[in-house]
């Protein structure tokens, strides 16, 4: 599998901020959206930092992103980034 492009890491990065300013608007911790999406705290805490494990962006589960946004009352594309990471094979 290549490398993440920074495209891809950037992106990741920008997806965990909006998750963490969706979660303090709607006033719940770390743990409990964790808790109520399925995943860890630690987790949950790597997806707000834009990783998965140490220099590789974060690619949650689609599932995980849908209860993030239920929990957080928000659409799903708020939590996505404006901008595609341009990740398409071929391109």
């Amino acid at each position: 599998m290549p490398p993440a492009s920074n495209s891809w890491h950037d992106y990741a990065r920008e997806l965990g901020i909006n998750l963490q300013r969706a979660r303090a608007a709607k006033g719940v911790s770390q743990e409990r959206a964790a808790h109520a999406a399925g995943i860890s705290t630690f987790t949950y805490r790597k997806l707000e930092k834009g990783e998965s494990n140490p220099g590789t962006p974060a690619n949650p589960r689609l599932r995980t992103l849908i209860a993030l946004a239920e929990i957080l009352d928000v659409d799903v594309r708020e939590l996505l980034p404006s901008k595609s990471p341009g990740v398409a094979v071929g391109r």
